[in-house]
């Protein structure tokens, strides 16, 4: 088969969509060497390359589209994969380029979430405006359309009336960077570069309402530990809310804005962010709403017991392997806290049956099940 992706994010995006779209185009050339495989950017790259034989690199050839880069990739790129004779077309986020439904090429997109109909005072008006367009044309558009879990699925059944027989869940996978096992001088050497405390909780994430991070500061309140909390992630309003509540609270001492430090200023935390979750006793993430929830899975594969919520998609992701709670109950969550960290035989079993439900999540088992869908 010749298959095409929209890949601006492969190219450009550092953070989830482009970490999805990288993986995937990836771990399909590697291992479906049979297939050719072109991937459409509206310009070029520095930041990421691609080196399999197998992957072609489409950029707009003319001097107009060069200059007016973003309506090539969204309006004029249908010509091109005429051209190239596709058999099939992947939207790896959310969007399908206009006029694709006059061609013969097999349809596909990938929809992440829709946390911006879910939550939409998260987003700004023109945001959504634009989104909703994007997401119901590729849903219409598209001969099959991947939800990343059930929880996606049953939105755009709920939200965009999109027939059930047209989605097929494709769950995401996890970087395998996670199941590598630090050896004991890498982890003394990111807990000194990081100044990390001999034993903390952890948890990694936007700092925003839908992440929840209030729930376990409030939990800390009612612990009778010593053990502080240590946030890998960033954010405005809501973080403002949390290190109110932590002065009034007196708890300042207890948390750890990682991203507040200077080192994060001058490097990539993501290359010791492996480290970091095995050094942590517990992953808290009691997020209210996600379309997977890969931070789950990141804590499971370093061998770090999980904490989460019991609703949304979290369920899916965390498996048999982790400690469940309801999004508003603090009393539950210091419980869980305790329990784990007192309990050595708990926290090795979450241990043990994390790292066999992470296995599940391959970058080679996520590129099976999506080119079952293609050949489908």
């Amino acid at each position: 088969m010749n298959i095409g992706f929209d890949a601006k994010r492969a190219y450009h995006n550092q953070t989830g969509l482009g970490h999805y779209s990288r993986t995937l185009i990836q771990s399909l050339a590697e291992n479906f060497t049979e297939h050719s495989y072109y991937l459409f950017n509206p310009k070029p790259s520095t930041t990421h390359k691609f080196t399999q034989k197998k992957i072609t690199e489409v950029l707009p050839q003319k001097l107009l589209h060069k200059k007016i880069s973003a309506a090539w990739r969204s309006n004029f790129i249908t010509k091109e994969i005429e051209q190239l004779q596709l058999d099939v077309f992947h939207g790896l986020s959310h969007e399908l380029p206009l006029g694709l439904q006059k061609l013969s090429v097999k349809k596909i997109v990938t929809i992440h979430d829709l946390i911006f109909e879910k939550y939409p005072h998260q987003f700004p008006f023109i945001d959504r405006i634009i989104y909703k367009k994007k997401f119901k044309y590729a849903c219409q558009v598209a001969d099959t359309v991947i939800a990343i879990s059930k929880q996606t699925k049953q939105d755009l059944i709920e939200l965009y009336n999109v027939p059930e027989k047209k989605i097929e869940i494709c769950y995401q996978s996890c970087n395998p960077a996670f199941s590598i096992k630090s050896t004991p001088q890498e982890l003394a050497t990111v807990k000194e570069k990081y100044n990390l405390p001999n034993a903390y909780l952890l948890y990694v994430g936007s700092i925003i309402e839908r992440k929840n991070l209030l729930l376990i500061c409030k939990a800390l309140k009612k612990l009778n530990s010593d053990m502080p909390l240590v946030v890998v992630g960033d954010g405005k309003e809501y973080k403002k809310n949390i290190q109110r509540y932590l002065h009034q609270n007196n708890l300042t001492d207890k948390v750890i804005f990682l991203n507040d430090k200077p080192i994060i200023q001058k490097h990539d935390i993501s290359i010791d962010l492996p480290a970091i979750y095995q050094l942590a006793d517990v992953f808290i993430y009691p997020s209210i709403y996600e379309g997977f929830g890969i931070p789950i899975l990141e804590a499971l594969q370093s061998c770090t017991p999980v904490i989460t919520t019991n609703v949304s998609c979290m369920p899916e992701t965390g498996g048999n392997a982790a400690y469940y709670i309801d999004t508003d109950d603090d009393e539950a969550l210091a419980h869980a806290i305790t329990t784990i960290t007192t309990t050595a035989s708990i926290k090795n079993k979450m241990v043990q049956n994390g790292y066999l439900h992470a296995a599940n999540f391959t970058n080679k088992k996520c590129a099976e099940r999506v080119m079952q869908v293609y050949t489908k």
